[in-house]
């Protein structure tokens, strides 16, 4: 008698005398991902019987036949599984043979606690994209179109299992056709949750500003919105985790106008492109980066741009990359043929899209939120009606020395957990309050968030509660432990210390950077932590950000660190260079520095009485601040519209690596600035060209921090050495301390899993948690190193 609940099969076996039976439970990313219409298909291929189901526990399997069949089958599962799925543990028991002549696909189960790993969104696959263009295929010029191999994931999850009444396509009911593959275990788009056609499916739109009256509907609506951005005007578009805006990357003065309604000054903006060949006409594209561009992930990838580009100078204004990514969905593809029938087959395709916010707020979702945000920014709107329920931005990231270092790990690559060593209790780490990111550590596995960005306002604010609800609701979890960072005036901070959780406890800032590198290269031993960044809130209460840290994860000594520099106006002195270099001046030279063109349009005698009185003027030990003041110094960005503009600029002007470092002094564990900043003064005054001089102060720092870390590891026989913190993602600073620890027979280890900047800094604070409450303790133990007279 077929079981109610299973999908029958016509798949009949006859019964075999010695035949064995297996209980197989997989957990990973298994679900949504065509998994079970693999086991179906598998266990056909070797006439074996049995079932296989979803459950909040993974994916459950009972599997009869004969034992050389049945190791054929376990083999075919562990190593050949497709392509989106993943594996991450695996138990086989052998149970009583109970005759059983089909296989069937059972309907998934319910039941407390969930284990099973939601897949991150995929681009479309390249079966979905040539029926996509095939005019006898049903789906032709469908934007929806996915199968179990593509599409939309973590984006419309509402619940788990993962199955489509949890979705934003329940209120889509399917038509007979796409039930029929739906249901069909040998159809690719079996069990795809977000299965759809014309007939059943979400429609797409266009509607101008301020008038919610549509345009055009359907195939037309990409007809209008290509004349829109042909004409200049700034279109949003609804994509897969929330809305960009687009315009034309060659048209001047819509970019301009972009940035002016976006309130985005200079901040480098994204470009999509249609294909390979058009990003190669622009821009130089490695083996490793093609790679990336190509990956189903489809992040932003930062090439370096060519000479001749067209693309108009105010999308990346100042810099030498530019950031590029492939479409991703059937929408985009569709958007990109029609740009090109209305155009010269010659011209090239290229448009701006940005995330649809304004500058640091959390990209729009729905429909009238974006109504609502983008009224003031948007010329019209190109709209579907498919809810996006979980707000996730475009990945970001590029390479250096075949290394990947992730700038925004986001869109394509979250919900996906990274695998820790050992297992421990549930906790959630806040993050930190610029490029925040949570993560939730259950069992072995660290579930790092999407980008939720800066938390400096109220909208920011609400996506980063939201996410905490979300991940808490997929992982079914309510943490017992918060995990946050020192800083008492961190959103994220402030937020931990009203919950009721049970424990509480906080990390440093650096120490979370330190954790967060050996977590990823499963370090769990003393290490010395070279930690170099803007801003972090020390031990002593002072600004750090250029840290040599030596320990564990419950333990650290603060072993070196750059000398305390004034920060004339203090958050005033980051979005204005000049004051930095003006107070590195006045302590350098002891009140009395000498006069340098470079600042003479500036007020420097206020800094000098605010360095001199101590007056709004904290001190920082920050690597990212000597940057910016080394640039200002320089004559290259006295202010800044974005974090590190400065210091990107200095980094891109270096020509060559193959110079002089700076005279330095190596006194520890103080490491002196002044001296430093009076050689480039130096330099400056006698006219060295700015290239040169930053190509100088980066090999002075490669060699200092060298010098520096080789002694401690002399004084405690640590070989291991981390690299973390923002301002590692400078590639001339990185290769070349890499390169140099390796020649003092360092080990150096970075990452390239999750970011440096303080995207990575929640994995750290949540390992460190653990480990703590392993040990029976309730915060990290510190000590300093004593000053060396």
């Amino acid at each position: 008698m077929q079981n109610k609940n299973s999908m029958k099969s016509t798949h009949s076996l006859p019964t075999k005398q010695n035949s064995i039976r297996l209980r197989i439970h997989v957990n990973g990313i298994v679900q949504g991902v065509g998994f079970r219409p693999f086991v179906y298909n598998t266990a056909r291929r070797f006439s074996l019987s049995g079932f296989v189901t979803n459950s909040n526990r993974g994916v459950e399997i009972e599997i009869e036949g004969l034992p050389t069949s049945i190791e054929k089958f376990k083999n075919e599962l562990l190593h050949h599984p497709p392509p989106l799925c993943e594996i991450t543990n695996s138990s086989f028991k052998e149970i009583v043979p109970q005759d059983s002549s089909d296989f069937l696909i059972r309907r998934s189960l319910a039941g407390d606690g969930n284990e099973t790993l939601i897949s991150p969104d995929v681009s479309v696959c390249p079966d979905c994209l040539r029926e996509l263009f095939d005019p006898q295929d049903r789906r032709y010029l469908y934007p929806f179109i996915n199968c179990t191999n593509c599409g939309p994931r973590f984006t419309i999850i509402k619940g788990v299992p993962y199955d489509r009444p949890f979705t934003a396509m329940s209120v889509f009911p399917l038509c007979a056709d796409c039930k029929a593959e739906y249901e069909n275990p040998e159809n690719r788009r079996f069990h795809a949750q977000p299965n759809a056609c014309p007939d059943c499916g979400p429609k797409v739109w266009f509607e101008e500003n301020q008038n919610t009256a549509l345009l055009s509907e359907q195939d037309a609506a990409f007809d209008t919105a290509v004349t829109f951005l042909l004409q200049g005007k700034i279109v949003a578009i609804k994509g897969l985790g929330g809305f960009h805006l687009a315009v034309d990357a060659l048209n001047e003065e819509a970019v301009r106008r972009l940035r002016r309604r976006k309130n985005r000054e200079e901040k480098p903006l994204a470009l999509m492109m249609p294909d390979l060949e058009s990003i190669q006409r622009i821009a130089l594209i490695s083996a490793q980066e093609k790679e990336w561009l190509q990956n189903p992930q489809r992040p932003i990838v930062l090439l370096k741009k060519k000479a001749d580009s067209p693309i108009a100078q105010a999308v990346a204004p100042g810099n030498q990359r530019l950031g590029i990514m492939l479409p991703y969905t059937p929408l985009h593809y569709i958007l990109f043929d029609r740009l090109r029938q209305n155009q010269d087959k010659d011209k090239l395709n290229a448009l701006v899209l940005t995330s649809a916010n304004r500058s640091e707020e959390p990209i729009a979702i729905a429909n009238e939120e974006a109504r609502q945000r983008l009224s003031d920014i948007a010329d019209g709107f190109l709209m579907h009606n498919r809810d996006i329920l979980v707000r996730s931005d475009d990945s970001v990231l590029f390479t250096v020395d075949k290394q990947t270092q992730f700038l925004r790990r986001s869109r394509g690559f979250v919900p996906r957990p990274y695998l820790l060593k050992n297992s421990g209790p549930t906790i959630l780490a806040a993050g930190a309050e610029l490029k925040n990111t949570i993560c939730i550590l259950k069992e072995n596995r660290a579930f790092v968030s999407q980008h939720i960005g800066d938390l400096e306002n109220v909208t920011a604010n609400s996506f980063f509660k939201e996410t905490v609800q979300t991940f808490k609701q997929i992982l079914t979890c309510d943490p017992d432990v918060i995990v946050y960072d020192k800083h008492p005036g961190y959103f994220s901070s402030r937020w931990a210390k009203e919950q009721s959780a049970k424990n509480l406890i906080p990390v440093q800032h650096h120490h979370a950077h330190m954790a967060s590198c050996m977590a990823e290269n499963d370090l769990d031993e003393a290490v010395i932590g070279l930690i170099l960044d803007g801003t972090g809130y020390g031990y002593d209460g002072t600004i750090w950000g250029g840290e040599i840290l030596t320990g564990t994860y419950t333990a650290i000594e603060r072993s070196a660190w750059l000398e305390p520099m004034p920060l004339p106006g203090g958050d005033a002195a980051i979005r204005q260079p000049w004051r930095t270099a003006a107070g590195y001046l006045y302590q350098a030279f002891k009140g009395k520095p000498p006069q340098m063109e470079t600042l003479a349009s500036y007020p420097l005698q206020v800094i000098g009485e605010m360095v001199e009185k101590e007056v709004n003027t904290p001190l920082t030990s920050s690597c990212g601040r000597l940057f910016d003041a080394v640039a200002a110094l320089c004559g290259m960005r006295g202010e800044v519209h974005y974090e590190a503009q400065a210091a990107i600029e200095l980094t891109q002007s270096v020509s060559s690596f193959d110079v002089k470092p700076f005279v330095f002094n190596t006194s520890l564990p103080q490491i002196p600035v002044s001296p430093l900043i009076r050689e480039i003064v130096k330099a400056i005054l006698s006219g060295q060209e700015q290239s040169l001089i930053a190509a100088r102060f980066h090999k002075t720092l490669v060699e200092l921090f060298a010098h520096t870390v080789k002694v401690i590891s002399e004084e405690t026989g640590i070989k291991k050495i981390v690299l973390s913190g923002g301002v590692f993602q400078n590639e001339v600073l990185l290769a070349g301390l890499q390169n140099r620890l390796a020649e003092l027979q360092l080990i150096s280890f970075t990452q390239q899993r999750f970011p440096m900047n303080d995207g990575g800094i929640s994995l750290g604070q949540a390992v460190i948690g653990q480990k703590l409450l392993q040990a029976g303790l309730d915060k990290a133990s510190y000590s300093v190193k004593k000053t060396i007279d």
